[in-house]
């Protein structure tokens, strides 16, 4: 199945396969996520959804539906 990932601010889409790696997906489309541990502990790759909640794109993979926004945050310490 088919997914289209949308990244704001920048506006950028591309389609994603479900469960390919979120990372993937973004450096595909080459959008810039920071990364840490790349386990989930240091929250360099936070992210937040549509719906307000935040995830760890480091740990996270494309689910099921589809449309999924990645509104990403601008963090200069990353």
């Amino acid at each position: 199945m088919s997914v289209v990932v949308r990244f704001l601010p920048d506006d950028v889409t591309i389609n994603a396969e479900v469960g390919e790696p979120l990372l993937d997906v973004a450096d595909r489309a080459g959008v810039f996520i920071p990364t840490g541990c790349l386990m989930g502990t240091c929250h360099a790759c936070t992210v937040e959804l549509d719906d307000g909640d935040t995830i760890r794109a480091c740990i996270t993979s494309v689910p099921p539906q589809a449309e999924l926004t990645i509104h990403l945050f601008s963090d200069p310490t990353w």
